[in-house]
């Protein structure tokens, strides 16, 4: 996968909160164990798509994680950004100097296949990831 463990993680967990939120906000630790991730990971992770616009948090008894947005206008490109760049352009051979202007072997190859993983990114929906995992 060319994103972040963190990344996938708050994929995941976006998903979760977009299907499972419907009444009442989420809560980390039946998210966490439903998702297999550890509770404190999990927590820190969301704590930081809340910082980022992406959920909404709310404290006590009855608190958890919502969407601060719906599903459909929110983006993995935009539920990714606090982690990491997807499809970011890193030199695949490990040049310090890699670039339209210095291209290393595989820089025209890797060029087009990271602009199709951020074109992914910035046009597929949480709604779009939603709607493909209810369909039977």
């Amino acid at each position: 996968m060319w994103i972040s463990g963190t990344s996938q993680y708050a994929i995941r967990a976006v998903v979760y909160v977009a299907t499972n939120a419907t009444d009442a906000p989420v809560r980390v630790a039946p998210m966490a164990a439903a998702l297999k991730v550890p509770r404190n990971y999990l927590s820190k992770t969301l704590h930081l798509l809340t910082r980022a616009g992406v959920l909404r948090s709310t404290r006590g008894p009855q608190g958890g994680f919502q969407l601060a947005m719906p599903a459909a206008k929110l983006t993995l490109a935009r539920v990714t950004a606090p982690f990491d760049e997807a499809g970011g352009r890193h030199c695949l051979l490990g040049r310090p100097r890699c670039g339209d202007d210095h291209p290393c072997a595989a820089h025209a190859h890797w060029s087009a296949i990271s602009e199709s993983l951020q074109t992914f990114f910035r046009q597929t929906t949480v709604a779009d990831l939603v709607r493909e995992a209810q369909s039977p």
